[in-house]
């Protein structure tokens, strides 16, 4: 079933603007998003062909069928309950039976976890966008050796310096277990080629060093320390940021590093938003998407505070929020069984009213 069919068959009871357009926070440029609520057809309800969500190719339209859209505003989750607080101005279209579910309804202290949450979780993400904007990862990509350290005088250098002051290079040297002491090699140099050392490594994609056979009575040259764990962390780091400019919006990260502080703007707008709209259920029971903090949220995204000053805001709103689930009126959670018997009301009403049936032969 697509989004058009779900319009030719009437089955949509809400459509909203949804979004930075909802909340009050568009720039010119900005998407219009979608999202819905619409009633499966009774056949595939009764049947085994039900459909909890539907979306365009972009998934800026979404679309939830009833019992989803029931099931996540009992959970409080803050996409859903935006929708069912959507302004007047921005819902595209409404059906009587809608105005039966109000937010009061959903709200419980359960939008701490999921408002303060999610804020919470867009901090971290904020971080490390940060440490990658900060920190980028050459293209080129280390091998094993740049994770190889020579004992040396009191210390130890890289491998590779090592060999450049020995004027040898890796495939002339041959590596033995150290017993009882990970990541430690014992290193000899074959300098004319005859004893069959293996080298440090065959291949680039090498994620161990090799070993060789030692010729008995042969004295190693020095000992050779391998930070296996150092090498495993770097090919995650590497892995994750090379996938990261892969996919980024690069209008996005453009207008991030144009502002130069650092820090994805609209991420931490957002994280801004749902940290005051978590406040706000708490003390008010009331979802509001408009934000009345426009100014504030806006001079976030166009990189007017500095990313430690966002950070140490955000911590601080966080405990803010901990204080007012403790003090919140909100129930700890819904009323099941009254929400479930309007679920039910709601689906009799709609189906009676022909909409969604197959006609009777």
């Amino acid at each position: 079933m697509t989004i058009e069919q779900l319009r030719a068959s009437n089955l949509i009871i809400l459509e909203c603007i949804s979004g930075s357009r909802a909340y009050g926070l568009a720039l010119p440029h900005s998407d219009t998003d979608i999202k819905g609520v619409f009633i499966i057809p009774e056949d595939d309800l009764l049947g085994s062909r039900y459909i909890a969500q539907i979306s365009n190719d972009t998934n800026d339209e979404v679309y939830y069928e009833l019992g989803r859209f029931i099931e996540l505003l009992k959970k409080n989750n803050p996409n859903i309950l935006e929708v069912l607080g959507t302004p007047e101005d921005k819902i595209r279209f409404k059906h009587p039976l809608m105005d039966v579910l109000t937010p009061s309804l959903f709200l419980t202290k359960k939008s701490k976890d999921t408002f303060g949450g999610f804020a919470f979780s867009q901090i971290k993400k904020a971080r490390g966008l940060n440490k990658k904007i900060v920190n980028p990862v050459d293209k080129t990509r280390k091998t094993i050796l740049s994770f190889c350290h020579v004992l040396h005088e009191q210390g130890s250098i890289p491998l590779e310096k090592w060999l450049q002051i020995k004027d040898v290079n890796q495939a002339q040297c041959g590596l033995i277990n150290i017993p009882h002491a990970k990541g430690m090699h014992g290193l000899y140099l074959d300098l004319n080629g005859d004893l069959g050392y293996k080298g440090v490594l065959r291949k680039d994609s090498a994620t161990e060093v090799l070993l060789s056979s030692i010729p008995k009575g042969e004295v190693p040259s020095a000992y050779l320390y391998f930070n296996k764990d150092g090498y495993t962390k770097y090919c995650k780091d590497y892995k994750d940021y090379w996938n990261w400019v892969k996919n980024r919006n690069e209008a996005r990260y453009t207008q991030n590093i144009a502002h130069g502080k650092n820090y994805d703007s609209k991420n931490l707008m957002h994280t801004f938003r749902l940290l005051e709209m978590a406040i706000e259920i708490l003390t008010t029971g009331e979802v509001v998407v408009d934000r009345p903090d426009r100014d504030f949220l806006l001079s976030i995204r166009s990189g007017e505070w500095e990313y430690d000053e966002l950070i140490a805001r955000a911590a601080s709103k966080m405990e803010e929020i901990e204080r007012a689930a403790v003090n919140s009126s909100l129930p700890d959670t819904v009323d099941h069984e009254k929400i479930e018997s309007i679920l039910v009301s709601l689906r009799k009403e709609f189906y009676s009213l022909g909409i969604g049936r197959k006609p009777t032969e």
